[in-house]
């Protein structure tokens, strides 16, 4: 378990994260999520104590990274994957992890198995592409068979096998009960990982909920489609139901479900070409969560030419 209770970190007068609190629980994914320097990467620092903290604690299992006596068997973490000696072949980097732990040689076979490094892991990791790096990073991650993982953008550089060999690796890590942190910027693809969502911005917590709940938060309503659809709009007028359209005979309808409306249509006698409930995706739920905590944007392009 990750725990993270007021945690601050201040660099002179910016502060990068500020008075954050929330917990990855065993069992599940947990997406870590915000814009580009929302404060991720500060407060994965400090839980693996890179950083110390202006205040607060983050503590692995109950205790600060420092207090464990084998750090490795109790979190693996990728924050960096290029972070290793090019001179260095993907075994002996293993091998140099392994001995400060007391980790036997055969846990070394068994993760570059894993990772599908067998075929480059006598070859130096200078000349990797960043897919093998990516995946020399997570079994160095996991070469202490720890409890807790963390893991920024692990799927950076890894092509559609890689990206899948990530997703099942890390829902069955979380199915054998333990702890899956993730950060990544790519939403479709946690969407499809993650079990709860904890989302920063500007160092601030903005949400720690489930992906479902976060989606349903950002409901786009349901759309209806019927050569009835001014009597509709009059049947389904309430306090809390807002009815729009775009067209003559098409409305888009909130605060009442496909099945609720249908069965008013039905009662009334009024027929419809179209019931359908439109989610949102994880994305558009981000972007209209953290609209307001973005640092770094970008201003459109100019339409005018080039001279």
């Amino acid at each position: 378990m990750i725990e993270v209770r007021q945690l601050t970190k201040r660099y002179g007068p910016k502060t990068a994260v500020d008075g954050l609190d929330f917990t990855a629980l065993p069992g599940q994914v947990t997406g870590f999520l915000g814009p580009n320097g929302a404060g991720k990467s500060t407060t994965m620092r400090m839980i693996i104590g890179l950083d110390r903290p202006t205040s607060g604690t983050a503590t692995v299992n109950g205790r600060r990274y420092a207090e464990h006596s084998a750090p490795l068997q109790e979190i693996g973490a990728l924050l960096e994957a290029r972070a290793v000696h090019p001179g260095r072949t993907a075994y002996n980097h293993l091998l140099g992890l392994a001995r400060t732990h007391g980790i036997p040689r055969t846990r070394i076979d068994e993760v570059i198995d894993m990772a599908g490094l067998g075929a480059v892991a006598g070859k130096r990791v200078g000349g990797f592409s960043l897919g093998m790096g990516q995946r020399l990073g997570i079994a160095s991650a996991l070469l202490g068979d720890p409890g807790v993982v963390m893991l920024d953008e692990p799927v950076n550089g890894l092509d559609p096998e890689g990206v899948l060999w990530v997703r099942n690796l890390l829902a069955g890590l979380a199915a054998e009960g333990r702890t899956v942190m993730l950060s990544s910027h790519l939403m479709s693809e946690t969407s499809l990982i993650a079990d709860h969502l904890v989302i920063v911005g500007r160092g601030r917590l903005l949400a720690d909920t489930s992906v479902e709940a976060l989606i349903q938060q950002n409901d786009a309503g349901v759309r209806v489609a019927s050569d009835e659809a001014d009597r509709l709009r009059a049947l389904l007028a309430g306090p809390k139901v807002t009815v729009s359209s775009t067209t003559a005979e098409e409305l888009t309808v909130t605060g009442l479900s496909a099945r609720e409306i249908g069965e008013i249509a039905n009662k009334h006698d009024v027929p419809l070409y179209e019931l359908s409930a439109q989610s949102v995706s994880l994305e558009e739920a981000f972007m209209e969560l953290t609209r307001d905590s973005i640092e770094y944007a970008a201003t459109a392009p100019s339409s005018g030419k080039a001279r």
